[in-house]
């Protein structure tokens, strides 16, 4: 046998060795734990794991956002109207600005259950998501109006919404209306392929926001938001008015998604689905 037959010859009687995998060590990191500690850009959408994460963060936003909002009313009762009506409005534009900020790559930051529903109607968001989103944002809004009568007690009306002296209903509800066109139109803008802005949105809708105020808080409150009204509404009992909250926004909204339609074609582009999913980056361009 030449020298070329013995090297071409497999050597037998040895097993090929590979290194051993090493031990799994014990973690003291209970399971749920390690699970929220995925990286955000790293998180499958679809994946049910982080659901919980997705829905505590809507909680938190919202409860942020009427603590805020409703709170205006509240520590300006207190405090014997040291709170100014730009300051009313203009604080919760700038919380919703931060919140964006801080946790929209978690959850999308709704905040609002017609967006939720507006982002539904354009294909970016899945049906099957959006009544646990809306139950969230209902129990957030809840909890800030208990805390804020815990502390302060029921004072500033909790900061309920409700018609201005000498406006009626259907004129709050209209203006609800057109405000929330606006509002919505802003998200779902900001949000779309051909001009996703990312993080600088958070400027647009927080500005729009306390823009709105401005010029319509003494006529309807400027609340755009069915959770916003719902929390002061449920703790004091009071819903005699909650319809003018609930009718205009979702009417408004529905209106904002037509528009949508009629400037950028249908939804479900990678850009839309990025921002009402809460994916940025990378994952925005993964479907």
């Amino acid at each position: 046998m030449d020298a070329d037959e013995q090297n071409a010859r497999p050597v037998t009687g040895a097993a090929p060795t590979a290194p051993a995998p090493a031990a799994p060590g014990r973690s003291s990191v209970p399971v749920w734990l390690q699970e929220l500690e995925i990286p955000v850009g790293e998180r499958s959408f679809d994946d049910p794991r982080h659901e919980r994460l997705r829905l505590f963060s809507e909680l938190l936003g919202t409860f942020l956002l009427v603590l805020v909002g409703a709170g205006g009313a509240v520590v300006g009762a207190v405090s014997d109207g040291q709170i100014s009506r730009t300051a009313a409005v203009t604080a919760p534009g700038l919380t919703v600005l931060a919140i964006i900020l801080f946790m929209g790559a978690i959850s999308g930051a709704h905040l609002n259950p017609v967006v939720s529903i507006a982002f539904a109607l354009r294909g970016d968001f899945p049906w099957r998501r959006v009544p646990g989103y809306i139950l969230t944002q209902l129990v957030g809004a809840a909890l800030a109006c208990l805390v804020l009568a815990a502390v302060f007690g029921r004072v500033g009306e909790l900061g309920t919404t409700s018609p201005g002296a000498g406006v009626t209903g259907l004129q709050a509800a209209v203006i609800e209306l057109l405000l929330t066109v606006g509002l919505v139109s802003t998200i779902l803008g900001t949000a779309s392929t051909a001009q996703n802005v990312g993080a600088m949105s958070a400027i647009g809708v927080g500005g729009y926001i306390i823009l709105a105020g401005l010029w319509s808080s003494p006529i309807s409150g400027a609340s755009m938001n069915p959770a916003r009204s719902f929390g002061p509404a449920l703790v004091t009992g009071d819903f005699s008015q909650y319809w003018v909250y609930l009718a205009g926004p979702l009417a408004g909204a529905l209106i904002a998604v037509g528009i949508a339609r009629v400037l950028r074609g249908p939804g479900g582009d990678s850009g839309g689905r990025a921002a009402a999913r809460g994916r940025t980056g990378r994952d925005a361009t993964a479907g």
